[in-house]
């Protein structure tokens, strides 16, 4: 993977509008909600804009009236302490409704999603008592202890000819997985849901970037695929050619230093011999026009250099 820090949440929003893209139109879509003026943000609100609408989507299927939904990206890590929080996150969603009980207690979820299965995290449900089901590939229902349904959609586990997007938000795609990301974005029509695609390609390219260059490499590309990729990889080469300059620079800077020190230090040595065998020569009772003749001529200085000698 890319050490470049790559942005995943806003993928991940265009990707979960790709998910739905089906029933879009009946959802409110809310990016990093926030609860109250303090810093307590929800990564994704789905909101339905009308009670009675059913989705057929498998990570659709458990949603309500208003659905907490939390991301982590491949290095970040969901453990119980991060389930509570989204727990606390949905008591206080409810409480700060317009009314008393404006929103309900049932008409609340609470969804995670990550690329991989957060083993700690179902151990410690089976541990505590906490039921586990499995109605989807990917999909598992938590339920005990909880205040609201939850689920935890684990991406890698996805059926990748139903949820193409949310699987390529990932740092281990094979070539394949990104040929299909390019068929799946020819298919799309609208203008939004293009724009949708491409946050998504972007960060599946940047996250999968040796791909991305042995496809460069490949006469074979073709020019869709080269204009998709080409906003994406050429920041990359510049940023490489860019480090390249600057670290030519700093090391011509550091030799040309290195080489002006030896040269001082030589000029130094030269100076003090000069100087050395003046004083000699004036201490044997040697004029100065005589001595200046003598260090020209032994140490090939000019009429003005040897006048600093005497």
């Amino acid at each position: 993977m890319n050490d470049t820090k790559i942005q995943w949440h806003p993928a991940f929003i265009a990707a979960m509008n790709l998910e739905m893209a089906d029933c879009r139109d009946s959802l409110r879509f809310d990016r990093e909600y926030n609860l109250n003026m303090k810093p307590l943000v929800i990564d994704l609100l789905i909101t339905k804009n009308q009670t009675d609408i059913s989705i057929n989507n498998e990570i659709g299927c458990i949603f309500r009236g208003h659905n907490i939904v939390e991301y982590k990206d491949p290095v970040d890590s969901l453990n119980i302490d991060v389930f509570f929080k989204i727990q606390g996150y949905a008591c206080l969603y409810k409480s700060y409704g317009k009314t008393v009980d404006a929103i309900a207690e049932n008409d609340i979820t609470m969804t995670f999603v990550r690329e991989t299965k957060p083993s700690g995290l179902f151990a410690y449900f089976q541990e505590h008592g906490y039921q586990v089901s499995n109605p989807f590939k990917g999909v598992y229902y938590i339920t005990g202890n909880i205040l609201f349904p939850a689920q935890i959609v684990v991406t890698k586990e996805l059926k990748p000819e139903l949820h193409v997007w949310l699987r390529a938000l990932s740092g281990k795609l094979e070539k394949q997985d990104l040929q299909n990301l390019l068929e799946h974005m020819r298919q799309l029509t609208g203008k939004m849901d293009r724009e949708y695609a491409e946050a998504v390609l972007e960060v599946a390219f940047r996250a999968n970037i040796q791909i991305l260059k042995e496809w460069m490499g490949d006469v074979s590309m073709s020019k869709e695929l080269l204009e998709i990729v080409k906003p994406i990889i050429e920041p990359q080469i510049l940023l490489r050619e860019q480090t390249a300059l600057e670290k030519g620079i700093q090391e011509g800077i550091e030799k040309g230093i290195e080489k002006g020190i030896e040269k001082g230090i030589e000029k130094g040595i030269e100076k003090g011999i000069v100087k050395g065998a003046v004083d000699i020569l004036k201490d044997f009772g040697r004029k100065d026009a005589e001595i200046k003749t003598i260090i020209m001529q032994k140490y090939s200085l000019t009429d003005k250099d040897a006048n600093e000698y005497l």
